[in-house]
């Protein structure tokens, strides 16, 4: 186990990085709690970042406001640290409809969802990690980390250490594994699953893709190790072992028995107090929903929206925050929050939403009063977390807002000088009348040249026109706008690195937050008008998309030069200057960048999942041609092919590649029940 972050790279840290390295880490170490990073697009923010997490070795959160950008930088983060933890922590629901009850309509919505159990696992591993003391842990996280999860206390006492030394009685382990969540199941071996055989127990980690077998000789135990499921080949020998529990809510017994009674008696005080206002039909609704959820965790040890009751499992008081994952992180971690223009505005707005929805459950007799505090941190809570005891915590944008400024003290840490000697964009403005006639002349230049264009329009309606209207003209173009879902949205980006589409049209551009090497030309259109989508941030942020091309320019179609145009404008001179005398004095010649490889970039695997979103969407065809073949082969060959298959499946998944591994998934279900049905 490595105590020390150990930066695995064939690059050293050029232009300003070393310097913007130096002030960050001196910064963190004289006790700053917060500091902003202004990188420029393409400046390399994410390797600076890594050399800061090497100098100070200390856990680090990275914090990212989507999924996609999480998997992104995950991606990087193992690329830089491949011998230390690096792990990924998102939302588990393939899909999610939350309970609510609309008093307008009279209409109750029942909690549905689906759990990507892949990504249960990576989360798992998140916390195991945190738990373990090791130092060398990074955790990248989408906004899903402020949302509540089990106390750590209860899910570090419910993790059990074996060690050959100490003797142990073998039932006492197994009732151990049960109260930390594993199942037994001696016929199938599945993630959170044990099975006893003789003096052999096998449990296989729910946080891991290996086995843990461990051989008793009456309460002595003789041989701990790590081993493949698919093929039964050892990987590694203790002399002891941590196994964590197998989901991230559970408690103890004792906190379960106290629960009860305090739900109980909460219970009693809210139907009295619907009765006192005559609501007698919800008195009744509350008193039978929540007397039916206790049976439940009576009997099961758990219902249907148990997490409504997570205030009282975790022993906390009315009104307190859940625990969520900045509480397995020790006093002096790191947070670097990502995209803080927009990550940080994400924070601020996750409260309100769920606070509505709840008041409306519980109004009306659908939940008691501390389903209210099972919800995500309010922004004051996440500025407490965040920024107390030894915390710091490091904002990185090339657009910094205004809240960053002011809690790093007006003193930022710029970084303009790209590795690659690349220039900001230049900037161009020109009048609207006839935009469109310009655009497609300065279109076509690009197109004869293998290069790309962006186009940013204000509406959705604008760049459907404008994409109708290119394509007229024999020019290969899409849109992007919220209409267009992620999967469709990741292809359509990869087919314009790849020269399927030589333009592409949205509204919003700006957020991507992805490599576009390819692009030489950003058109804005109405760059004028009025509104965040034409502010000096944005401006700034979508002129960005251009500057990884050597040939790299921007072209603002306007009647007039707005405040936020010329702040833009002035502040891209400055930089363009900077970086210019920089490539003077060190005889650097800028160029572009190449086309991000699949390793650096595991948009490339989503995108490859999109190709085969068709086939995922037609899957009862795919099942009407699959159960002939499947049900003809014999048990050996179909024993064979669920192993071959669940081994595809955990790869796919292992390269963040949901889609291939959703498809995989459902052929495996589909295979083990024909299995059950005539060989059992």
């Amino acid at each position: 186990m490595h105590e020390k972050f150990i930066l695995r790279s064939s690059y050293k840290p050029t232009g300003d990085q070393p310097e913007a390295i130096e002030q960050l880490v001196s910064g963190i170490r004289g006790g700053a709690q917060s500091q902003t990073l202004l990188g420029v697009t393409g400046s390399g923010k994410t390797f600076t970042i890594a050399n800061v997490i090497q100098e100070i070795n200390r856990p680090t959160l990275v914090l990212s406001h989507n999924k996609t950008l999480a998997a992104q930088l995950y991606a990087e983060m193992r690329a830089f640290f491949p011998e230390n933890a690096v792990e990924y922590f998102v939302s588990y629901y393939d899909y999610y409809q939350p309970e609510a009850y609309i008093p307008q309509s009279d209409t109750y919505i029942e909690k549905d969802l689906s759990i990507n159990q892949e990504i249960e696992k990576l989360r798992l591993s998140a916390i195991s990690s945190l738990l373990s003391g090791r130092r060398d842990v990074i955790v990248v996280s989408s906004v899903s980390c402020l949302y509540g999860i089990g106390n750590p206390q209860d899910f570090s006492q419910n993790a059990i250490t074996i060690d050959k030394e100490i003797p142990v009685v073998r039932d006492e382990l197994l009732r151990r594994l049960v109260d930390s969540q594993y199942v037994r199941n001696d016929i199938d071996l599945h993630r959170g699953a044990f099975r006893v055989k003789g003096d052999t127990l096998d449990i296989f980690l729910a946080y891991a893709d290996y086995c843990l077998r461990v051989v008793f000789s009456g309460n002595e135990i003789e041989e701990i190790y790590t081993f493949d499921p698919i093929d039964g080949k050892m990987l590694d020998e203790f002399d002891y072992f941590n196994i964590y529990p197998a989901s991230i809510f559970c408690t103890t017994k004792s906190r379960i028995d106290n629960a009860i009674g305090q739900i109980r008696n909460d219970l009693v005080e809210q139907v009295l107090a619907f009765q006192r206002e005559e609501r007698f039909v919800e008195a009744k609704r509350i008193e039978e929903r929540v007397n039916y959820d206790l049976e439940m965790i009576q009997e099961l040890g758990y219902c249907s929206g148990v997490e409504n009751y997570s205030r009282y499992f975790d022993g906390r008081e009315p009104g307190s925050r859940p625990y969520c994952l900045l509480d397995y992180f020790p006093k002096d971690m790191l947070m670097v929050v990502d995209e803080s223009h927009v990550t940080v505005p994400q924070i601020s707005a996750m409260s309100g939403g769920d606070a509505a929805r709840k008041n409306n459950l519980v109004y009306y007799g659908f939940r008691l009063p501390a389903a209210r505090d099972n919800r995500p941190m309010t922004f004051g809570e996440w500025e407490q977390a965040a920024m107390r005891d030894e915390r710091s915590c490091v904002f990185v944008s090339a657009t910094p807002a205004d809240y960053e400024l002011a809690k790093s003290g007006g003193v930022i840490v710029e970084q303009v000088i790209r590795p690659t000697g690349l220039l900001d964009p230049e900037i161009e403005v020109r009048p609207s009348k006839n935009q469109i006639d310009d655009l497609l002349e300065e279109i076509q230049q690009r197109v004869e040249v293998d290069e790309r264009v962006l186009v940013t329009t204000l509406t959705k309606r604008m760049a459907e026109e404008l994409d109708d209207y290119l394509r007229k003209y024999g020019v290969r173009c899409a849109y992007i706008h919220s209409d267009v879902d992620t999967i469709e949205r990741v292809q359509i980006m990869e087919d314009l690195r790849r020269g399927v589409y030589d333009v592409l049209v949205g509204v919003n551009l700006l957020r991507e937050g992805l490599d576009l090497p390819q692009v030489s030309l950003v058109a804005i259109l109405d760059a004028d008008s009025n509104g965040f989508l034409r502010d000096k941030r944005s401006l700034t942020q979508t002129a960005g998309r251009a500057a990884r091309h050597v040939h790299g320019k921007v072209i603002m179609y306007a009647d007039s030069i707005s405040s936020a145009m010329r702040a833009t404008i002035d502040e891209t001179a400055r930089r363009r200057a900077i970086q210019q005398a920089y490539n003077r004095k060190h005889g650097i010649t800028p160029h572009s960048v190449g086309s991000p490889t699949q390793a650096a970039n595991p948009l490339a695997a989503l995108s490859k999942a999109g190709e085969q979103q068709v086939q995922y969407e037609v899957k009862k065809m795919y099942e009407a041609v699959q159960m002939p073949i499947i049900e003809a082969m014999s048990e050996k060959e179909l024993r064979k092919a669920i192993e071959a298959t669940r081994k595809q499946m955990l790869r796919a998944a292992k390269d963040l590649d949901f889609i291939e591994a959703a498809r995989l998934r459902d052929e495996l279900l589909m295979m083990e029940k024909t299995a059950e049905t005539q060989f059992r």
